[in-house]
């Protein structure tokens, strides 16, 4: 599938919500029945035009404010791609949203109001967005209808940010000049040209700007080779067994492929137990293939009947992770309870749950500055800090930077099982490698 996942972030009032009403509205994904209900509320906007906003921000808090505190999801596709967009909120407060909503993006557009240029919570979600290894960075220049559409103003705004960006390492920043509420190079280069052809993205307003407009850029957004196809790693989310008269001996174990490539007669460990064994067959969609990849849901059945249950990791046996009760991670703090050396949770790692001890606080980073602050006496909520945690037994990882999906996990509150943190793993040295 021709899938990308994007969120938009940047400050209060940056337009992330219009722009993404003006997503949906100009490239026609929008209901009839939704669009009579936004202009019904839209009445008493001044101007008396579509408040685009109202497509995202749906908690009536969010309507009464003029904010977004939720992350809003939505999808929209055109003949070229399908779209998943978060909507993040831009509050400080709200940063732990953001977090959650990047934790699987392939882009992020970095929105920045055209009259403020570069300030804080832009550089605040720019290392958030380095730090979860968004592979793909949009710098969204907004509003410059209200700076007369000066190049001036977007050549100073574009080198702000890259002098910054420097520190970050992007592998990949784009930068696009456009107005969310006019339209200027969202779906089309200016407000009132919608047609099809290749000089609906010569812009009037913007003549200096000879790049792609923002969707036609998202639809070029290459995300396969983001792709660890690589490093071969399956959890275990289920174990079948029907033990019915037709499939008395069946033993599927099933889940989705995190990342690589697994095919019939593969040598495979499993972790934690470090026992090998190699794989008889593999099934997708309920039918058997010589081989599956990530990220397809898959059934493996192995050769050996080994102790296997829900959470174990099951690799290639020339390609081993990470073995581990000593967990290296940068941690977003996402609950108010206070978290300091000598805490214990539970440690979740997509479908396996371990408990977990803070054993050290290295230090706290400053986000506007990058600076390290080091040892932190405790970490409150939004705060992002590298710490140490050791788990009640082994976990089989990679480092974040390595593989999104098994370099991530999430700590969680014994007792009310909130969501305290967001972790991605750095790389540290193995107790063990079998």
């Amino acid at each position: 599938m021709n899938l990308l996942r994007f969120i938009t972030c940047g400050s209060v009032d940056d337009g992330k919500s219009t722009l993404i009403g003006r997503l949906l509205y100009d490239s026609r994904a929008v209901s009839p029945d939704v669009l009579e209900a936004i202009e019904r509320q839209s009445r008493n906007t001044p101007g008396g035009g579509i408040d685009l906003s109202l497509l995202t921000d749906g908690l009536r808090s969010e309507r009464e404010q003029g904010i977004t505190i939720d992350v809003a999801y939505k999808y929209f596709s055109t003949p070229r791609r399908k779209f998943i967009i978060a909507d993040a909120p831009g509050h400080v407060q709200y940063t732990r949203n953001m977090v959650t909503g990047a934790s699987n993006a392939d882009c992020a557009l970095i929105l920045v109001d055209a009259r403020h240029g570069v300030i804080e919570q832009t550089r605040r979600h720019s290392a958030i967005a380095c730090l979860l290894g968004i592979p793909h960075i949009v710098l969204c220049i907004n509003k410059m209808d209200m700076v007369d559409y000066s190049v001036k103003v977007f050549d100073r705004i574009v080198a702000d940010y890259r002098s910054f960006a420097q520190q970050l390492n992007f592998k990949d920043l784009v930068c696009i000049p456009l107005s969310a509420l006019a339209g200027d190079n969202v779906v089309y280069s200016h407000s009132s040209d919608d047609s099809k052809s290749s000089d609906a993205y010569r812009g009037r307003n913007m003549p200096w700007y000879a790049g792609p407009t923002l969707l036609q850029h998202l639809e070029s957004v290459e995300v396969s080779a983001d792709r660890n196809l690589k490093d071969p790693r399956f959890q275990v989310q289920y174990v079948i067994r029907p033990k019915s008269d037709q499939l008395h001996d069946y033993r599927g174990y099933a889940g989705q492929i995190q990342s690589g490539i697994y095919r019939k007669g593969d040598r495979v460990t499993v972790f934690p137990s470090g026992l090998s064994s190699s794989i008889t067959a593999i099934e997708v969609h309920q039918q058997e293939v010589e081989e599956a990849f990530a990220p397809q849901p898959a059934v493996l059945h192995l050769a050996d009947d080994l102790d296997i249950s829900r959470g174990a990791t099951i690799v290639r046996s020339d390609d081993l992770p990470t073995v581990s009760q000593d967990v290296e991670a940068m941690l977003c703090i996402t609950d108010s309870t206070p978290l300091r050396v000598g805490a214990r949770f539970l440690l979740q790692h997509n479908s396996a749950t371990v408990k977990a001890i803070v054993k050290d606080v290295y230090y706290k980073l400053d986000i506007n500055t990058l600076e390290k602050i080091p040892q932190p006496h405790n970490l409150a909520i939004n705060d992002l800090a590298h710490v140490r945690l050791r788990t009640s037994e082994p976990l089989a990882f990679d480092p974040y930077a390595e593989n999104r999906k098994t370099g991530a996990f999430i700590l969680i509150h014994e007792n009310t099982c909130q969501t305290v943190a967001a972790g991605m793993i750095k790389n540290i040295e193995p107790d063990y490698v079998i």
